[in-house]
């Protein structure tokens, strides 16, 4: 690491620390341990401030460069940030901005305030970068316009989860819903869209609709594609000797639930009897992937974490429970 960068990161613990009470002091975790969360926490910001700026800008260009010029249209709230533009002349930036700000509180109520705070950043950078900067036309071919105006959204959209934000916010809203409703994230998604590629074909035309499908299929694969193939829930198995710790940081630092599994360590010394571990699952959303990784390597970098698709959940503490009740 930088030498700077670690002796920023030592002073300003020093400095915290010189500020805390002998009472305080006592109950703190160890100065080293407090230097090397921080120091976690710093190199996975910088990380999501990477991947939202390039999701960001991809975005931007999908839209300016392939959609707008063309009136296509997306699913989504893109997609009825671009409906309500083309019937009102209302800029799209503040649409996309104004639209998506009832997503971002409720991401904040069902995943997290960091989580909240990414996407609002976010949505605002989109919001500035479409208003403000020119992109060139790229081409006239509408199969062209459809098919890469939703490979550079899909990559933007995916690039900006990858950093734990969002800049549109359907997948909030099904995730909020399905916890709400016996319909899986899937399920709620597809209606949504639905509605908004039917409208098109009402207020637009027919070939228009199918035209914004086609967009939104390339869009969605790529937004697979960027993250991994990861689906709507992660189930999550990680393998440490610091499986206790790490079962509090879930519980305590994200609100979810896990489970311990009994298990036994496969190498051992010729004659040497197998060591005992407890292997921790747990299922998340993808949008609390960033945090997630975050917490397990401020505890054990070296932690073997193993991470399967879900289609869909149904029970357990995947829905945030006040600390007081777990």
């Amino acid at each position: 690491m930088n030498t700077l960068f670690k002796k920023f990161i030592v002073d300003r613990v020093r400095r915290k620390y010189r500020k805390a009470s002998k009472e305080d002091i006592k109950t703190q975790k160890s100065f080293k341990r407090q230097v090397r969360d921080l120091e976690v926490e710093i190199t996975h910001e910088i990380n999501d401030v990477i991947y939202l700026i390039i999701g960001v800008m991809a975005a931007a260009f999908g839209l300016k460069g392939f959609l707008l010029p063309s009136s296509f249209i997306d699913g989504g709230v893109t997609g009825i940030s671009l409906i309500v533009r083309e019937l009102t002349n209302i800029p799209l930036s503040v649409l996309i901005f104004v639209l998506n700000l009832p997503f971002v509180i409720l991401a904040y109520i069902a995943i997290s305030k960091h989580f909240a705070i990414n996407s609002i950043i976010g949505i605002f950078l989109l919001a500035l970068v479409v208003h403000f900067i020119p992109f060139p036309v790229i081409t006239t071919d509408q199969i062209l316009i459809a098919a890469f105006g939703g490979f550079f959204l899909g990559l933007g959209i995916g690039m900006a989860i990858r950093g734990g934000a969002i800049i549109d916010g359907t997948e909030v809203l099904a995730i909020y819903i399905s916890r709400k409703s016996s319909l899986t994230v899937g399920n709620i998604i597809l209606i949504f869209n639905i509605i908004i590629f039917t409208t098109a074909a009402y207020i637009f035309s027919m070939e228009i609709a199918l035209y914004a499908i086609l967009t939104y299929f390339s869009a969605s694969k790529t937004v697979d594609f960027v993250i991994d193939g990861i689906e709507e829930y992660i189930g999550v198995t990680i393998v440490s000797d610091k499986s206790d710790e790490i079962r509090r940081a879930i519980i305590g630092n994200m609100g979810r639930g896990c489970t311990l599994l009994k298990g036994k360590r496969g190498f051992a010394p010729e004659g040497s009897p197998l060591r005992d571990v407890d292997v921790v699952y747990a299922v998340i959303t993808r949008l609390e992937m960033a945090d997630f990784k975050t917490e397990i390597d401020k505890i054990d970098k070296s932690a073997f974490i193993i991470m399967n698709s879900v289609k869909d959940t149904k029970g357990g503490m995947i829905k945030k429970k006040p600390l007081s009740k777990i």
